[in-house]
């Protein structure tokens, strides 16, 4: 099993550093054609399409016969069996960052087994800086190991987060926005869950938490963040509800606490 987790690591960093490329180079003409799908503010763009039909294509050369869940066009495939690899695809994650001409997008590639990631990269096209992860075997940016933050008190912990599309789930969570900023450093918004989470990886934000995310959006991220020695906790889990949450161990309690007294919309 650890030589399939390596070998899917490696395809999944392969599949996603081509794909990125692909986002990048394209740009300029990729952002002329725009469409909607969940709101008025929530685009898709000729680049997002174009890179999801890249990444079925090569998986479908390195890994044939695999499913493929991603964001653009649903799930290929004929379904897998029980242990058998799906791969969840965000061919770009931080579109509105894209078609604006900011740099926090990025190209998400997980291999889950029975709904478990175990293999997964993300990486950044404007940048170029790839984070992938296998389970078991670590994370890394650019193949240097990674290891969440030391951080320890509450009031000290700077924290990530996303807004959903919908107006009537924003007013909700600027409540709970309103309520953190009177308990910890400081909030953080880049506007990519994948590249929030890989953060936390890094150390680069303690803390992270989102309501209303979809697999492909966390599938990869929360991987990295988990080897990298981050507290993670799904859609589905724990108290928390469908909110993803990462955060370094040393604050994970109490920020989870505050969380769910600020009224976090999905919480049980």
């Amino acid at each position: 099993m650890v030589h399939l987790r390596d070998t899917l690591r490696r395809v999944a960093v392969r599949v996603a550093t081509e794909a990125a490329e692909l986002v990048e180079t394209t740009r300029r003409s990729a952002v002329r054609h725009v469409e909607t799908k969940s709101s008025a503010t929530d685009p898709v763009t000729a680049g997002d399409r174009a890179a999801e039909r890249l990444v079925r294509e090569r998986l479908a050369e390195l890994r044939p016969g695999d499913p493929v869940l991603g964001e653009e066009e649903g799930a290929g495939g004929s379904g897998a069996a029980d242990g058998a690899v799906t791969w969840v695809v965000d061919p770009i994650d931080g579109t509105v960052n894209y078609l604006y001409g900011l740099p926090w997008y990025s190209v998400s590639v997980a291999a889950q087994v029975d709904g478990v990631t175990v293999a997964g990269a993300v990486v950044e096209p404007a940048s170029g800086r790839v984070w992938s992860a296998a389970r078991g075997e670590g994370a890394t940016l650019d193949d240097v190991p990674l290891r969440a933050s030391t951080a320890s008190e509450l009031e000290l912990t700077l924290v990530a987060t996303g807004f959903a599309y919908r107006q009537e789930r924003r007013a909700q969570q600027t409540g709970v926005i309103a309520r953190l900023l009177t308990e910890i450093r400081d909030i953080r918004r880049t506007g990519s869950a994948a590249l929030d989470l890989c953060m936390v990886g890094a150390g680069w934000v303690d803390a992270y938490f989102e309501v209303g995310l979809s697999p492909w959006d966390w599938a990869a991220g929360s991987l990295i963040a988990e080897e990298a020695g981050a507290v993670v906790h799904l859609p589905g889990t724990g108290e928390l509800g469908n909110a993803v949450f990462a955060s370094a161990p040393g604050v994970a309690d109490p920020l989870r606490r505050l969380l769910v007294d600020a009224g976090l919309p999905g919480v049980r």
